[in-house]
């Protein structure tokens, strides 16, 4: 079923209350959503956020992969929020907001520090008028979103915690992504999070905070981010390794038939089994 907006922040709040996080996953394409969901139809009491653009918008077009993840979120008996990650335009904000989106994270963690405030509070205003809840990001973090690029931790501004105090008060988001070390896709070396930089954060706001780029994160730090504050664990290079495994491995049985079906099958099943485990682990 498809949360409302409410229901789904509701649920932010719980975990964050509770010491347990939301699962974000992001889709691309029918097979990924598919997969998601049903990786959360297996886990129906734990609910799960499909996070469907911006920049999976440019490969599969927005309004198709907008209408897919919510009709499917809407189909399902698994309790799905519909999320907009990362986006940076408040157009797509709002086509989204009145689309039917749970939740939008604007952001201007790219702008200066009074800019991505006056970009934040315009996207809560709007989200405010269509009911949903709205994360921003403050800090930025080294990597690609759609690409594991072997980026390094510490190659761009760590989130100050007496400046995501204010943030919050003055822009009003329900939920603060924020860069603590954490690295969008897999690295050479494995991450680990300045956990003293995040309990300082977790102190000085009183919002659930949101860990971007999880994939690859040791069980530990994981388990430790979700004591301090930590309510949102977004997933994207696990579930894009899984799904390009799967059909590498499927390729040579199914290329001489032009088998297109099996391979995509396959790499469904991989995101369903991938986003099971780490739905298990946040639980």
């Amino acid at each position: 079923m498809l949360l409302t907006g409410p229901e789904g922040l509701k649920a932010l709040t719980t975990a964050y209350e509770t010491g347990r996080a939301l699962p974000g996953f992001v889709a691309y394409n029918l097979e990924t959503v598919q997969g998601i969901v049903a990786a959360a139809e297996t886990h129906p009491d734990h609910p799960v956020i499909l996070q469907a653009g911006s920049s999976p918008f440019r490969h599969a077009g927005r309004e198709p992969l907008m209408r897919l993840a919510l009709d499917a979120a809407a189909a399902s008996s698994a309790p799905l929020g519909v999320h907009l990650d990362h986006s940076r335009d408040l157009d797509e904000i709002t086509a989204c907001l009145r689309a039917g989106y749970t939740s939008v994270m604007v952001d201007g963690s790219h702008l200066p520090f009074a800019e991505n405030i006056a970009l934040t509070r315009e996207a809560v205003r709007r989200a405010r008028d269509h009911g949903a809840w709205v994360e921003a990001e403050l800090g930025a973090l080294p990597g690609d979103e759609d690409v594991s690029t072997n980026a390094t931790a510490g190659a761009t501004a760590l989130t100050d915690p007496s400046q995501a105090a204010e943030f919050v008060a003055e822009t009003g988001v329900d939920a603060l992504a924020v860069a603590v070390g954490n690295v969008h896709g897999f690295t050479a070396h494995p991450v680990r999070l300045d956990l003293d930089r995040l309990t300082a954060i977790h102190s000085s706001v009183p919002v659930p905070l949101v860990l971007h780029g999880a994939s690859g994160l040791p069980t530990d730090q994981l388990h430790t981010a979700l004591t301090q504050g930590v309510a949102k664990i977004n997933v994207n290079a696990e579930l894009r390794r899984a799904y390009l495994q799967a059909v590498e491995s499927k390729l040579p049985t199914a290329l001489p038939g032009s088998d297109v079906v099996a391979l995509w099958s396959a790499g469904r099943d991989a995101v369903t089994e991938t986003a099971s485990r780490i739905i298990t682990q946040l639980a």
